[in-house]
């Protein structure tokens, strides 16, 4: 194929510069040459398409690290791991315990290149070796910003869940450290409200939005030291998601109803749950109450207080001093400010706080049929996340004044 000259010109744009003659330039100084024009002009039109490629190749690489950053951040095929490993990664199961988030057994270690927390579980009810694969095949492919992955499991005498490692600490830990009672990480309302609009949209999901085939997903391990708090955004996130199911803890027949009964957390357990054993959405949702009561008051579901005078131990519940502050009647106000955690420092919405607390309070009504269902409780906390921010707007600091020290 012959290069024409415009081709020539396209592919190679610097052109060399000739002397003209004298009288060629006194004769023609008034005339552009029509080489230059056209060289000038293929020149411009080469750095167009130069600049245009870049952008375009700036484009493409935004792109693929978009979509890397996506590939990363999906759920992977669940990993049937070998005991070995689970030995290996743990040095025999000798390595250091984590003592937050669960009380049972846990250790950080590395599995297959990946940062991982181990978990070890008692079965509470055998399942076949089929019905344990599918449900973690369903479990590992559920994903959520407000839920730690789970990644694959182990089984020998007991099983071994493999969770996503999540830099954080648990929530319980961030209200109460009895290293420094006075401080605490969550000293403003913005991280309180972020945290408790993280897991009502977790529980939310968990319950009515997997489009898993399980019926009634339950979580069953909902606490306080069981949500992790990452930074620097103060996000929620929910751990043992999957426990449930994967152990046995959750029944379909009349006749496992009748034999089996479970263990849970004081203070988190509702009373249908205490009496039966059988985990429901809806003790989940009493559950999600206590930690909502707990993240408003900063204190414990019970607290146990030495009489002096009886010499007993006299129990209180955050569930009664709430209900004793919102009770029609009286200063509302006032006993709001005296029962909320005192390390907000008295900067927070009062109608939010209110709001907030009336819906953590119908979450625990002993009337499982009275509890409002997830989708319907993270829709009001939406609502006052967004009041909240509102709220915050109308707080910030003037900017329109002066100030003058000068006497008067």
């Amino acid at each position: 194929m012959c290069k024409s000259k415009m081709g020539i010109n396209a592919s190679e744009p610097t052109r060399t510069r000739s002397r003209p003659n004298q009288s060629q330039g006194r004769h023609n100084s008034s005339r552009r040459s029509p080489t230059t024009s056209t060289t000038t002009t293929t020149t411009t039109t080469t750095t167009t398409g130069t600049s245009s490629s870049s952008n375009s190749n700036k484009t493409a690489a935004s792109s693929s690290s978009s979509l890397a950053s996506l590939r990363e951040s999906l759920p992977e095929n669940p990993h049937i791991y070998d005991i070995s490993e689970i030995r290996a990664a743990t040095n025999n199961f000798l390595s250091h315990r984590l003592s937050s988030s669960s009380s049972k057994a846990s250790w950080r270690c590395t599995l297959r290149g990946k940062e991982v927390v181990v978990f070890q579980r008692k079965f509470r009810r055998k399942l076949a070796k089929e019905e344990l694969k599918d449900r973690l095949s369903d479990i590992c492919r559920s994903h959520h910003g407000s839920i730690i992955n789970l990644l694959g499991a182990s089984v020998s005498d007991h099983i071994y869940l493999v969770y996503q490692h999540v830099n954080g600490a648990s929530l319980s830990d961030c209200l109460r450290n009895p290293k420094s009672p006075n401080f605490t990480v969550l000293s403003n309302w913005a991280s309180r409200i972020q945290i408790a609009t993280d897991l009502a949209h977790g529980l939310d999901y968990i319950h009515n939005k997997t489009g898993l085939k399980i019926e009634n997903l339950v979580h069953n391990h909902i606490k306080s030291s069981a949500v992790i708090v990452t930074e620097p955004d103060y996000n929620a996130r929910i751990c043992h998601f999957g426990t449930a199911q994967l152990c046995g803890e959750t029944n379909e027949t009349t006749s496992q109803r009748e034999s089996v009964r479970f263990e849970g957390v004081r203070g988190y357990m509702s009373p249908e749950f205490q009496g039966s054993g059988i985990a429901t959405q809806g003790s989940d949702v009493f559950a999600f109450g206590v930690v909502m009561l707990e993240l408003l008051s900063g204190e414990e579901p019970l607290k146990y207080r030495y009489d002096k005078v009886t010499g007993d131990f006299e129990r209180s519940s955050v569930i009664e001093t709430a209900r004793a502050v919102v009770v029609d009647g009286g200063d509302t106000e006032g006993r709001l400010r005296r029962w909320i955690d005192r390390r907000l420092g008295d900067s927070f919405p009062v109608t939010v706080v209110e709001k907030l607390t009336r819906l953590a309070l119908e979450c625990v009504e002993e009337d499982p049929g009275s509890r409002p269902e997830m989708g319907r409780v993270a829709g009001k906390i939406s609502q006052l996340y967004l009041e909240s921010e509102k709220w915050a707007a109308n707080m910030k600091r003037p900017t329109d004044i002066t100030v003058s020290y000068a006497p008067r």
